[in-house]
């Protein structure tokens, strides 16, 4: 009887529990930014069990903050729109599953249309935890002469609103996440934000909250401290009452993927779909970037914007190519093998980066995290790359230009990761870009 037991308590630590008994997470992106990015949060949870049924990332249509809190701008959106945006998809996810509350997760930005939605939205009768990650509770800065009623600037009217009283909200589980010093959006010097020797009247207590449950990731950077290992520990236990199983993604016998295609308008990011855009895979060799055969897959976006299902191996290497007729920019990129199934690989179009004659431009991409120089390697060839600025991380790209008379293989590095792409020189709108997304 006592093997018998013994056998039914490990087996029940490895299998999931059943989706009506997990709580739905919404996760919730930042200022510019769209779904995709918690791609390596939302496998770790399914790695411990928690059923993907129950796990969601919203992409909100526009996602860059207007200039002001309440000036109506192109595809930008005012706190208020965020917040309306953030309550339909919520209710989305509650007719979805039945259940009678959700979990919020928010990086940046999106942790205060979190907190805005829970404290005056109507969402604290629907949301059990709120987590937020490197956001900017209190500014990034918090000065009356700047900005004044930026959405931003902890002494303006919208985050003074939020923290007017207690700044969580009863009956509502919070927990706030911040970096011990190196987030660049909780700095007492503005000169990341291009006001160096101006004090700006935060520091890296900033995304604490008064009342919460704070806790300290030393060593993050302010997208890290959303989207990182650390930071997933956090949110887990908090959110389940326990410590995950595994820290490492663990690999699935197949991984189906699709995502939606958006673009760039009036000099805005944006999370709207893209309709006839043509979205090309091709398996590559890894060790040089080479297609290796026939495309595994071809679409045309509809107006949804949206590409998939594609069986992609678990173990494979793959060039995406996304293209529209109306883009200046055609996008190859390169990433690690995906170990798992996801529903938010996203591509945005944008505007090509900048061209120089006889040459075309690769580009290192970190979305999930900043690069720095003396804490991260940064490679393209095996040499350092240009732009990375020492001290707290600000940047999270890189590029460097390659000779356009013949397509060459590239090796990329970001730390323990390689990835090599290869250029494609036939056409200048091209933009090679290795996407690190991975941790």
């Amino acid at each position: 009887m006592l093997r018998r037991a013994l056998i039914v308590a490990v087996a029940s630590t490895l299998l999931p529990v059943a989706a009506s008994a997990q709580t739905p997470i919404v996760f919730v992106h930042g200022n510019g930014d769209h779904a995709g990015l918690w791609d390596n949060v939302i496998w770790r949870f399914e790695s411990n069990g928690y059923p993907a049924s129950r796990l969601f990332a919203v992409d909100l249509p526009h996602p860059s903050a207007s200039s002001t809190i309440s000036a109506v701008e192109l595809n930008r959106s005012t706190p208020e729109e965020q917040t309306a945006a953030l309550a339909a998809f919520v209710t989305r996810v509650l007719l979805t599953t039945g259940a009678p509350k959700v979990a919020l997760v928010g990086s940046s930005r999106g942790g205060m249309t979190i907190r805005n939605y829970v404290r005056y939205g109507g969402g604290a009768a629907h949301v059990s935890h709120v987590i937020t990650g490197g956001t900017p509770n209190h500014g990034v800065f918090a000065l009356p002469t700047v900005q004044p009623n930026g959405e931003f600037n902890g002494a303006g009217p919208y985050l003074r609103g939020l923290n007017r009283g207690s700044e969580v909200v009863p009956g509502v589980k919070f927990l706030a996440l911040r970096s011990d010093s190196l987030d660049k959006y909780a700095q007492a010097d503005g000169a990341g934000l291009g006001m160096k020797g101006t004090p700006t009247g935060v520091d890296a207590t900033g995304p604490a909250l008064r009342g919460a449950l704070n806790v300290v990731l030393p060593g993050t950077d302010h997208r890290e401290v959303a989207f990182g290992p650390a930071a997933f520990r956090a949110q887990y236990r908090f959110i389940t009452g326990r410590a995950p199983t595994h820290m490492d993604i663990l690999a699935d016998t197949v991984a189906v993927l699709e995502g939606m295609i958006s673009g760039h308008a009036n000099g805005s990011p944006t999370n709207l779909p893209l309709a006839n855009a043509v979205i090309t895979v091709h398996a590559v060799d890894a060790a040089t970037g080479q297609r290796i055969s026939a495309p595994a897959y071809r679409a045309v976006t509809t107006h949804t914007g949206r590409w998939g299902p594609f069986r992609a191996s678990p173990g494979a290497r793959y060039e995406f190519e996304v293209a529209s007729p109306d883009s200046t920019v055609i996008l190859h990129v390169f990433r690690m093998p995906f170990p798992r199934s996801s529903r938010v690989v996203n591509f945005r179009l944008s505007a090509p980066p900048a061209t120089r004659p006889d040459s075309v431009s690769v580009l290192i991409a970190r979305p999930c995290g900043y690069l720095g120089f003396g804490r991260d390697t940064v490679e393209f060839e095996g040499a350092r790359a240009a732009g990375i600025p020492p001290g707290v991380p600000t940047v999270d790209r890189a590029i460097r230009w390659f000779g356009a008379r013949e397509p060459v293989s590239v090796r990329t590095r970001v730390n323990s990761e390689t990835i090599v792409v290869r250029t494609r020189p036939d056409d200048k709108r091209r933009l090679v870009s290795a996407e690190f997304q991975r941790e």
